[in-house]
């Protein structure tokens, strides 16, 4: 049974998609079926897959708010191991279209719930916002991954998001519990970076990845060209990076990679 990532920071610009994309595609590269559910409303993680979002039947909006199966909106990608649930603009307009549906809470969960056997692992690709399409992830994911940018206003709002956490766990899914805490945008350079470094480890104790993800023109570069880093430039610091941090996660979850 495929476990459940969901990838969150109500923040933008965190690395949140970035994240998704290029884990997924390190996943994914090591011999690991891997399913990047994008369910955000910009969509970025569904481009960056290099998927046209116009040319789409189906989308995670039909799967949350119209109850597709979500068989008929998963698509193969071009990327070893991925496939994709891509997102829509329609998507915007599900948060008060939620509101009136029954079990609104536990949609995506019950969706998912049908095709997690195909796959080794699923990252859902969060709004930044705590909304329903964030608390739908929250209630279908086994664990939750924060990536936070090693600036100034890193914590902020992050005491929110784990309130918002345990009241999932509280009320829907009592086995949900934190993945881990990968830090973006790092540049040893700076003095501000170690001292965020130093706040996060003290509030995420024993959750911080070692891996951390460097600034890097390439990272910024792979998204208008459609693809994961790696499949962009091969030899960037990005890619190692995400290469490494793959490694880490799958570590961590008893897995090695299988990749010939």
């Amino acid at each position: 049974m495929g476990k459940i990532v969901a990838i969150v920071n109500q923040k933008g610009g965190v690395g949140k998609t970035t994240t998704a994309v290029n884990l997924a595609a390190a996943i994914g590269a090591a011999g690991h079926r891997v399913l990047l559910a994008d369910i955000d409303p910009q969509g970025n993680g569904t481009t960056g897959l290099g998927i046209n979002k116009k040319k789409l039947s189906a989308s995670s909006y039909e799967v949350i708010v119209g109850g597709a199966q979500a068989s008929e909106a998963i698509i193969p990608t071009s990327f070893s191991n991925v496939w994709l649930l891509p997102s829509s603009m329609n998507l915007a307009g599900a948060e008060l279209e939620l509101v009136e549906l029954k079990q609104r809470e536990s949609r995506l969960k019950a969706a998912l719930s049908l095709v997690r056997d195909d796959f080794d692992f699923i990252f859902m690709d969060c709004p930044p916002a705590l909304g329903l399409i964030t608390i739908n992830a929250l209630c279908a994911a086994d664990t939750v991954m924060v990536p936070i940018q090693c600036e100034y206003f890193a914590l902020e709002g992050l005491s929110q998001l784990m309130s918002t956490v345990r009241q999932v766990k509280r009320l829907y899914n009592p086995l949900i519990d934190i993945e881990g805490v990968i830090l973006t945008m790092y540049d040893g350079r700076l003095n501000l970076t170690q001292a965020v470094v130093d706040e996060v480890k003290r509030f995420f104790p024993r959750r911080v990845y070692s891996t951390v993800i460097p600034r890097n023109v390439r990272l910024s570069e792979a998204p208008s060209f459609g693809q994961p880093v790696m499949y962009y430039d091969r030899a960037s610091r990005g890619t190692v990076s995400y290469l490494d941090l793959a490694d880490e996660f799958l570590a961590q979850n008893g897995k090695k990679s299988q990749a010939v």
